[in-house]
């Protein structure tokens, strides 16, 4: 059979949020992962436009087979950043458009150097294209076409939910980085590091209140300089906010080494802690009625016609019926979908490697978010709502959760 997209790491919670919104879209879609489903619910519900198959990412001869058996036009990778690199080069050598939720900023300067590359095979290539990196990206594009010169930007996500009882935030692995990594940031139009602890305040978002947040280690300082340094802009903070009963969880981890990535030998096994912590956070229930809300947030200060000018982005992430599993962690994997759709469907056009700010049709992937209720507000003015009322899906319940 022939498939339309291959999602990379398709078990994890992005790769399930992802697979469910392309099916429901009616296209076809090969799973890959390294672990067995704990579930079948998404294979049960799509027998006819869903496969599944076990194999290893790192395993690249065999992963690329599958590629080129496929006959898929865009390869979406949901794994952890360290595949990232790695994955991008399979798809050229497969000759398939592909992106990812983003790298670190390292990797991204890597996936970036291939523009000639990826240009010359006619492909596309786009990293960072989940919340943020991301939605915060294509915010940012919206936003730098208002003004004539960009100082400073800040960016970032935080969020909270209805019970202050832990369930897992993204991946625990990628949480645990931004906590433990220096952030760097841009100061200045030079790129300095700040250990993420000791940078925490307190600052107020749309619909979230008042929570603490810290400097943390993103792409975004990297990529935002990367385009828009030819209008002026010399910083560049990336923000990470967490309510405090998820934020003292996650530091039990990371206190206790349990979020570590080096190996460690038990009985004379070589495990990382990691994933061992993955693995049985995999294993929790979401409790009843739990609903998260998150705001991915976006200040830009520049000038418009030789004034001073600052454009406030957010956009507000709620849980959705029947999406309950994801939280509002919908914000990642279904705007991974729009764009490999978009890139699909011939909305992206250009080639080469790419991140979201430089290449993603604004009003489109807005519109399309709208459609999930995830809403884009400007200077506290909603600019997508759609025009009709929107109508939650009556399609059984799947289970997204790690």
């Amino acid at each position: 059979m022939n498939y339309d997209f291959i999602i990379l790491g398709a078990l994890g919670m992005q790769g399930k949020i992802v697979c469910r919104d392309l099916l429901e879209k009616g296209y076809s879609v090969l799973l890959i992962d390294r672990e067995k489903p704990l579930s079948r619910d998404l294979l049960n519900c799509y027998k006819r436009s869903a496969y599944f198959i076990l194999a290893d990412i790192k395993d690249t001869e065999k992963i690329q087979k599958i590629i080129q058996r496929s006959n898929a036009n865009v390869v979406i990778n949901c794994a952890e950043d360290d595949i990232n690199l790695k994955s991008l080069k399979m798809c050229i050598e497969s000759n398939v458009h592909s992106i990812d939720l983003g790298s670190t900023i390292s990797m991204t300067k890597e996936q970036l150097k291939l523009n000639h590359t990826l240009k010359e095979k006619n492909l596309t290539h786009i990293t960072g294209c989940g919340s943020v990196p991301g939605i915060g990206n294509v915010m940012l594009r919206h936003a730098s076409k208002k003004l004539d010169k960009i100082n400073t930007i800040e960016v970032g996500f935080a969020w909270d939910s209805n019970m202050k009882e832990f369930v897992v935030p993204f991946s625990i692995e990628s949480v645990a980085y931004e906590f433990t990594h220096h952030a760097t940031i841009l100061e200045n139009g030079k790129f300095i590091k700040k250990s993420p602890m000791s940078t925490i305040e307190e600052r107020n978002h749309k619909f979230i209140g008042n929570q603490k947040c810290f400097l943390a280690e993103h792409s975004e300082p990297y990529t935002f300089y990367h385009y828009f340094s030819s209008k002026g802009l010399k910083n560049v903070r990336f923000y990470a906010g967490f309510p405090d009963h998820s934020f003292k969880t996650i530091k039990m981890f990371i206190n206790s080494g349990l979020s570590e990535s080096k190996k460690i030998e038990f009985r004379k096994i070589k495990i990382k802690p990691v994933d061992f912590l993955t693995a049985i956070l995999r294993r929790l229930n979401i409790p009843k009625g739990y609903k998260e809300k998150e705001c991915l947030w976006l200040r830009v200060f520049g000038e418009k016609d030789g004034k001073e000018k600052l454009i406030e982005m957010e956009c507000i992430a709620p849980t959705l019926d029947g999406w309950e599993d994801a939280g509002c962690n919908i914000d990642t994997g279904i705007s991974a979908s729009i764009i490999a759709q978009m890139i699909k469907k011939g909305a992206i056009k250009e080639r080469g490697s790419f991140s979201p700010e430089a290449i993603v049709p604004t009003e489109l992937f807005f519109e399309e978010l709208a459609k999930k209720q995830m809403f884009i507000y400007e200077n506290n003015k909603i600019i997508n709502r759609p025009a009709v009322t929107i109508r939650q899906t009556n399609k059984p319940r799947i289970k997204t959760q790690n």
